[in-house]
């Protein structure tokens, strides 16, 4: 006989890149784990809220001594609130928190874009079906899958100005200054043992934007690839309480940047990330560590690319998260 479990899948970890771009992962106590950055296949419980924290602190190797400009740090906050609109369906909005501080004690924090996504969860049974309400431990081990949507909306801040009134790099802006979109696809297999396996890819595209100035910026589309291993190593089933190890490969392909309609120098490239990191999670409540390693990178002007991705000394990464 099969055991029905109400969803209680919570615990969140929420992605979000140098042009902002949030990823989901949710577990419960029971079933498949989740990763850090990569997107699981889950959607929220119908009628359940899920409210989450995470802070992405970035350190990055700087190539003088002097102190003369070059990123020093970035610390990303994103808070969260999701929504399951139906079993199949989840709705959330991301409001990230930027500071970017460079070695010259140079430093700009602020809200950035909201951030708007939809996920639709599917289960392979026999077919393609929309997510269930209610699973077994069997059903769970079938391949879930979800495809999202994403949409920011410029409420950042795009011109802000230095102490002489001159407009900031863009890239230390808190805000693109246009819409920007993102689609994607999450895949999601547990072995009913004690390993799950999580895939997913996206792609995220930018509007030009027209500063003060007059400069004409378009950044450059990104591409994400990401695979992940997830090991539960501990377990308190009678105290709901869990541990779990994962591993993960995340691939990031930046396009080259677009200024006055030409491709932008020391922008783009690509790079291969390695993380692992730990999931606790505990009833409703869920958080995990990792710490984000650039292991290969092909950047087009690497030289000039100081405190771009993949010029990261480490990204550490937290996240916090409740289900009510």
């Amino acid at each position: 006989m099969k055991k029905v479990l109400g969803m209680t899948a919570l615990a969140c970890a929420a992605a979000w890149g140098h042009h902002g771009v949030p990823s989901i992962s949710l577990t419960g106590v029971d079933g498949p784990g989740a990763p850090l950055e990569t997107t699981s296949s889950t959607t929220l419980p119908e009628g359940s809220f899920l409210g989450y924290l995470k802070l992405d602190h970035a350190k990055y190797k700087t190539y003088t001594s002097a102190k003369d400009g070059e990123m020093e740090r970035t610390d990303y906050w994103l808070y969260g609130l999701g929504y399951g609109a139906t079993p199949y369906l989840s709705a959330y909005v991301f409001m990230p928190y930027y500071t970017k501080a460079l070695d010259d004690a140079t430093m700009v924090s602020g809200f950035h874009d909201v951030n708007l996504q939809l996920v639709l969860g599917l289960v392979y049974d026999e077919g393609f079906k929309l997510a269930r309400k209610n699973e077994s431990l069997d059903d769970m081990e079938d391949w879930h899958f979800t495809l999202f949507v994403n949409g920011t909306l410029p409420t950042g801040d795009s011109e802000r100005k230095d102490g002489s009134g001159a407009l900031i790099d863009p890239g230390m802006q808190t805000g693109f200054g246009e819409p920007s979109l993102m689609a994607g696809a999450s895949m999601t297999k547990w072995f009913g043992n004690a390993f799950t396996f999580v895939g997913d890819c996206s792609y995220n595209t930018f509007f030009e934007h027209t500063y003060d100035d007059g400069t004409k910026l378009r950044f450059g589309d990104e591409i994400r690839v990401n695979g992940a291993l997830t090991a539960r190593v501990y377990e308190l089933p009678k105290s709901r309480l869990r541990l779990d190890a994962s591993l993960e490969a995340n691939y990031l392909y930046l396009g080259r940047d677009e200024e006055d309609g030409v491709g932008a120098e020391a922008t783009g490239g690509s790079i291969l990330y390695t993380t692992p990191g730990m999931r606790l999670t505990y009833k409703t409540v869920s958080a995990a560590m990792g710490v984000k390693l650039p292991t290969a990178t092909d950047l087009n002007e690497a030289d000039l690319q100081q405190g771009s991705e993949g010029k990261e000394r480490y990204r550490l990464i937290f996240t916090f998260s409740t289900l009510f």
